[in-house]
């Protein structure tokens, strides 16, 4: 009986043990950003929204009332590929990197300094990817819309996204304007 139960247990370890590597995670893949935050938005989320935004606009003026939005394939497809692109641009956004390049101390139009933003977001990584998330899901409503060829969607994705950006801005870029937003 002994040599019996001796194997049972060993085919038992065998099984447990070949049952938590199964399981088990793979080691992630070390990720290196290449950019800061600031140039990140510059160079693909600022122009990716902006593809966005632009896609249904109603311009006002003496010669008249002018309409765009997208009317081919083609001017859909631009607008799913910003919609995509800038869903993934928020992947890239939560990754830890700096806020801005190396000696840049620029702070356009009353922004909090480079040093003192990275410290609040380095503060609370969790929160700020809060933000990016807010951003992503926008950006898959629009890819949604976009897809659906919706025109009347793609206005209010273009307010949502306004809404994503400056909510984010407003906590980490310039938060003394939160108060005269907020009134």
């Amino acid at each position: 009986m002994k040599p019996r139960r001796l194997i049972a247990a060993g085919i038992l370890v065998f099984v447990v043990a070949l049952a938590e590597q199964c399981s088990s995670k793979p080691a992630p893949v070390p990720l290196t950003p290449v950019v800061s935050v600031r140039e990140l938005m510059e160079n693909i989320v600022e122009p990716t929204a902006d593809v966005i935004f632009d896609s249904v606009v109603t311009t006002s003026s003496a010669s008249g009332v002018v309409e765009t939005r997208p009317t081919t394939e083609d001017d859909w497809v631009k607008v799913q590929r910003a919609a995509m692109l800038l869903a993934e641009a928020t992947n890239l956004l939560k990754m830890p990197r700096q806020v801005a390049p190396a000696g840049d101390e620029d702070t356009p139009g009353g922004e909090m300094s480079p040093a003192q933003i990275q410290a609040k977001v380095d503060a609370d990584r969790a929160a700020f990817a809060t933000y990016a998330d807010g951003l992503r899901d926008v950006a898959i409503k629009g890819l949604a819309v976009a897809k659906a060829k919706d025109v009347d969607g793609l206005y209010q994705v273009g307010s949502d996204l306004d809404k994503a950006c400056e909510n984010c801005h407003l906590e980490y870029w310039y938060p003394d304007d939160k108060k005269n937003v907020q009134k």
